[in-house]
């Protein structure tokens, strides 16, 4: 058969994703877009470009699982024939199950291989939708119900995540979840018997056909592949649809401007529920050919990985890393120790404005540099790309991906975007369109509100365009601190607090205020072994600090940073620390001039991101009076027990 005869599918699969250098600059990346898109990426699904890869790099080694942090340690390695033999067998088993290109699989496990055959076997039968293991059970049953899953792939065995236990429970109260298919984290038989309405995921794919999809499945780009999980404005499930042409697009756009090539090895800690670990993470690096450590099942949470890290890198000649500021900055504690870091030619950040006392210490330290992304749920994890290469202070997230476009407009005055775009160098609100946006929420609503009228995603992130076109990041419109209309940057701040000496962590939040609305107050953690008090970091802080509005009112030491999952700070949890500790000081005021007793003082309790507490259920109701009209003047929602 002449090549012009063969089908279009066979083509893309034998095209397989191969790029250059990094982008040096944005002429280049216009000369990218010189090329028709779908010529430059032919593929029309997260399948045809993974597909394509491994017959191209079929006995090269793709995923490395790691049983333990020990460097040598047990690990178990697939190459990329094996891989899409996997993945083959996962989407006949699901397609067995009538699993069509509308039905979804639900996934909740740990990090492991299963967790790639669930993923990319699910998207070549329908659609996917990766669950946080750390969710409340309510929360897990309203995204399932939202999705209306027809088959769970989760955690086959009884321990200490309690997933067993919770997919049990799940598959009880939803009627439409069909099916349960249980995992033995180390590909093993499940002991028998299997509870009701369960079957053994790795016994049932081993039946399957592993050279090909048996549904022989046309696929188009604009098809679903994945819902994943986002933060809401309502509290409701707020789930993004990804399209197969989103996801492939993220995954050709990160390799083309970073230049990545097959022999590149890269440790992959970011969960797999996460849009960071699935694509920018996992596609990018399988559509590429190069090999992918996973590791341990708790991946970055895993406290030896990250006291491991630079032996690990040595042992496995990683020449790539990416990890979240936080993650970054635990590493930057991490002795050397004589481990061999010299095949490492990039380190990657994204997620959280990088503080440039961090880069510096990466620098210093390890002699690297740390380029930076931006990337969200929306834009299918990537957005923008500051390429291995480029000279740029902390911040600079880079030049928008080839054929998407970046604009900074400004802010109204309750801090949303205006439609008057700003020059080079000002800040405001960054709006973003590009071949990888999302397809919209499940909840239309929620998708309108998220664009201007002219179809450009409202980001959510502060920011400026230097003269360059480059994007560099302040921080998140909802981050501002608004002190008497005044709006405070908190990276301001972040970055005079993170830059002593001892401090490894630190962000700042609006504190409430009667007067003010906010007043800025800021946290941190030290580094191991270090010694300061808050008034020292308050005064070097307030050195740094120009604005007299943004000088922080406290500083408050923390045992541990509050983080998400994917290990960003997570600010709403140190908005209620701050909250309580006003309404504690207006508390203590109010009741030192009475003769109440300690004991019959409401008590203030604050309690992750939820409304602070104040329990005044024992105070006299004469007392309560007096400091009742204080706190209700306070402009945040409180949950108030009366006497």
């Amino acid at each position: 058969m002449g090549d012009k005869a063969r089908p279009s599918a066979w083509l893309t699969s034998c095209m397989h994703l191969t790029v250059s250098s990094p982008v040096p600059s944005l002429a280049a990346i216009r000369q990218i877009e010189a090329t028709p898109l779908a010529q430059a990426m032919p593929w029309a699904s997260t399948y045809d470009l993974i597909a394509a890869s491994a017959r191209a790099h079929a006995d090269q080694a793709a995923l490395t699982f790691l049983h333990t942090a020990q460097p040598g340690g047990a690990a178990t390695c697939w190459t990329y024939r094996e891989l899409l033999q996997g993945i083959h067998q996962t989407a006949n088993a699901l397609h067995g199950l009538q699993v069509g290109p509308q039905d979804v699989t639900a996934i909740l496990l740990p990090g492991g291989l299963a967790y790639h055959l669930a993923l990319w076997g699910g998207e070549a039968a329908g659609i996917v939708q990766p669950l946080n293991p750390l969710l409340s059970e309510e929360k897990l049953l309203s995204l399932l119900q939202a999705s209306q899953a027809k088959v769970l792939i989760a955690h086959g065995v009884e321990d200490d995540s309690q997933m067993l236990a919770k997919a049990l429970r799940l598959q009880e109260k939803l009627p439409h979840l069909k099916t349960l298919l249980l995992v033995h984290p180390d590909g093993q038989a499940l002991p028998s018997p299997l509870p009701a309405g369960a079957q053994d995921f790795h016994a049932l794919r081993r039946q399957q056909n592993a050279d090909r999809l048996l549904s022989e499945r046309v696929f188009s780009a604009q098809d679903i592949a994945a819902y994943f999980h986002t933060g809401g404005t309502t509290g409701a499930p707020k789930l993004a649809r990804h399209s197969h042409g989103a996801q492939v697009f993220t995954a050709w756009a990160n390799a083309t401007m970073q230049g990545f090539q097959p022999s590149d090895v890269t440790i992959n800690g970011y969960p797999l529920f996460h849009v960071a670990g699935v694509l920018p993470g996992a596609l990018c690096s399988l559509a590429i050919g190069m090999h992918v450590i996973i590791p341990t099942a708790a991946l970055f949470r895993e406290r030896e990985v990250l006291q491991n890290y630079w032996r690990l890198v040595e042992h496995h000649g990683c020449t790539l890393m990416s990890g979240v500021p936080t993650v970054l900055a635990a590493l930057a504690g991490v002795p050397l120790e004589g481990a061999n870091i010299s095949r490492l030619r990039a380190v990657r950040t994204g997620a959280a404005p990088l503080p440039p006392e961090l880069a510096l210490r990466f620098e210093r330290h390890f002699g690297l540099a740390v380029h930076e992304s931006l990337g969200m749920t929306e834009t299918a994890g990537l957005s923008t790309v500051a390429p291995p290469g480029l000279s740029a202070p902390a911040g600079c997230v880079g030049w928008p991906l080839p054929h998407a476009r970046v604009r900074v407009v400004a802010l109204t005055a309750d801090d949303q975007a205006s439609t008057r775009d700003l020059p080079p160098n000002e800040k405001g609100m960054v709006l973003y369109q590009g071949p990888n946006l999302f397809s919209g929420y499940l909840d239309a609503k929620e998708t309108q509100r998220s664009f201007t009228s002219d179809g450009w995603l409202i980001t959510g992130d502060v920011g400026f365009l230097d003269n360059e076109g480059r994007l560099h990041l302040s921080g998140r419109a909802k981050d501002l601190i608004i002190r008497g209309g005044h709006n405070i940057d908190p990276k301001v701040i972040e970055d005079a607090l993170g830059a002593h000496p001892a401090v490894a962590l630190c962000a700042a939040v609006g504190a409430p205020d009667a007067y003010a609305g906010e007043l800025p107050v800021a946290f941190a953690t030290l580094k191991a072994g270090q010694q300061v008090s808050p008034e020292a970091l308050l005064a070097f802080t307030a050195e740094r600090v120009d604005e007299a509005p943004a000088k922080p009112k406290s500083i408050t030491l923390l045992e541990r940073m509050p983080v998400t999952n994917v290990g960003k700070i997570y600010k709403p949890e140190l908005r209620t620390l701050a909250t309580a500790a006003v309404v504690q000081s207006l508390a203590e005021r109010v009741f030192a001039n009475l003769p109440t007793h300690p004991d019959k003082w409401p008590q203030v309790m604050a309690e992750g991101d939820t409304p602070v507490t104040v329990d005044a259920t024992a105070t006299p109701p004469a007392d309560w009076a007096q400091l009742k009209p204080l706190l209700e003047a306070l402009p945040v929602k409180l949950r108030l027990l009366e006497p």
